[in-house]
């Protein structure tokens, strides 16, 4: 009697947002993978795993969903790990003719396999496959019941350390402080920043609803027609130099974000223009982006690596507001255009509390009218919008995976019903656009990402020039 009521007590109840995710045929998986400078050894990772991973809970708790049969409440049952049956490591030929094209099929079918629910929600594919940028890759699936993407990648680098200093965790690119100013002004400029961030989120708050109301984006070669069924079914990513990124945004004074996202905006442009009628059709045509918001004060790995070292708390799930984004795809002659776009859009999102709005709201819904209305609301945005966009700041130095030193890192998510998900990840001084997408609509994903690169290189050499011009006047 004793033994069953302890079992109970071990027992955790499913978030609701952790229950959405597991719906069946609503799958969301958070795929990761990582390049490795050296060859992989299979009984390292398993060893360090089993001293980090599958000490947090949610990785050696089993999810009962409650939608069988028997039916019940959802919960999360602990349970002895194996992590060998965790660890997949393939055959693969070493003499292989395009490596590169294999990963991104070896993904593909990995990440659209089923996962067996009677185990923990993840796995590590080792493969022994020398790519363009590494020498080895590791693939990891988790299920999105297991926490947001922001969670998975932060607990997945509290298991890294630093490559100069093999104790030390990871550090991150600390946000600028501004300034110091008199007490007076200071009033004044909190005063005036709350009448702007209370202006924008209602103003934000009533376009996203009216949204929400009406037809979604204009029906083009980046959308499918309303009520069809999308999937991610292609990965791909390419791996550029930050510091190309860093001359254009220091030459607008702008941010790294803004000149990512105009980056995106201008290869979406131009691939439109080339697949469509150009410059007529694209003026008129509407469509939107989903971009997801950490809403954690911090992201501080110390803290998941204390709770897997020594069982301590962490806050811990599905913590992630949205905010839906107006993309500029249009035909401009100043590839600069779309940078200076990018930043007014963001800017008015900055000073909104649209994020917070969109998780109270789906919170909301789901304790009101349940997971189905929920997945609905869902639904209606995804399926009405063109793309999911999100910028992951990664390590700022060289680190290691166990003793394998990392090359870099891809991030994306599979589930969500987008014809395309667009995710760049920062790692040392390199970036890593990731996409995922469903070739029945956009077929060409290769294409697609050079043209984004491309208009990069464009932006590059405008800004160059535009430096050139003002130190000459």
């Amino acid at each position: 009697m004793s033994s069953k009521k302890q079992a109970t007590e071990e027992e955790e109840p499913v978030s609701p947002f952790a229950q959405l995710f597991s719906l069946p045929g609503h799958d969301v998986f958070n795929i990761v993978t990582i390049g490795c400078k050296t060859e992989t050894d299979p009984s390292t990772v398993i060893e360090g795993l089993k001293n980090t991973l599958i000490n947090h809970p949610r990785f050696s708790s089993i999810l009962v969903t409650g939608h069988g049969e028997g039916k019940g409440k959802p919960k999360w049952i602990p349970t002895k790990v194996k992590v060998e049956d965790h660890v997949i490591v393939p055959d693969i030929d070493p003499d292989i003719e395009n490596p590169d094209e294999f990963l991104e099929n070896y993904t593909s079918n990995m990440a659209l396999s089923p996962m067996d629910m009677s185990k923990p929600l993840w796995e590590f594919h080792l493969l022994k496959l020398k790519t363009s940028h590494a020498e080895s890759v590791a693939v990891a699936r988790f299920h999105h019941s297991l926490g947001d993407g922001m969670s998975l990648m932060s607990l997945l680098l509290a298991c890294t350390r630093k490559i100069c200093d093999p104790e030390a965790l990871p550090i991150f690119v600390a946000p600028k402080k501004s300034k110091a100013k008199n007490a007076c002004w200071s009033f004044v400029a909190w005063l005036w920043f709350l009448v702007k961030t209370m202006f924008h989120t209602c103003v934000e708050v009533s376009k996203a609803l009216a949204f929400m109301c009406f037809p979604g984006d204009t029906t083009t070669y980046l959308t499918v027609k309303p009520g069809a069924t999308l999937t991610a079914n292609k990965f791909i990513h390419q791996i550029i130099p930050l510091d190309d990124v860093k001359n254009v945004k220091n030459a607008m004074n702008m941010t790294v974000n803004d000149v990512l996202f105009g980056m995106v905006q201008a290869g979406l442009s131009r691939y439109l223009n080339q697949r469509d009628d150009p410059r007529k059709a694209l003026d008129k045509i509407c469509h939107h982006g989903v971009v997801f918001f950490n809403l954690r004060p911090n992201r501080d790995i110390e803290d998941l690596a204390n709770m897997m070292a020594k069982g301590s708390k962490c806050r811990w799930g599905n913590s992630i507001g949205y905010v839906l984004i107006p993309l500029w795809l249009k035909s401009e002659d100043d590839i600069l255009e779309y940078v200076r776009q990018a930043k007014t859009t963001m800017d008015r999102k900055k000073l909104s509390l649209e994020p917070l709005f969109s998780y109270g709201l789906l919170k909301l819904t789901m304790k009101i009218f349940g997971t189905t209305a929920v997945k609905n609301l869902l639904n209606r945005i995804f399926g009405n919008t063109t793309m999911l966009f999100s910028n992951v700041v990664g390590p700022a130095e060289e680190i290691s995976f166990f003793g394998h030193q990392i090359s870099y890192i891809a991030a994306s998510s599979l589930g969500i019903p987008q014809a395309l998900i667009l995710i760049i990840q920062s790692y040392v001084d390199k970036l890593i656009i990731n996409l995922a997408v469903d070739l029945d609509v956009i077929p060409d994903p290769h294409h697609l990402c050079d043209l984004i690169i491309e208009a990069l290189s464009m932006m590059k050499y405008a800004a160059s020039k535009k430096i050139c011009h003002a130190s000459e006047v």
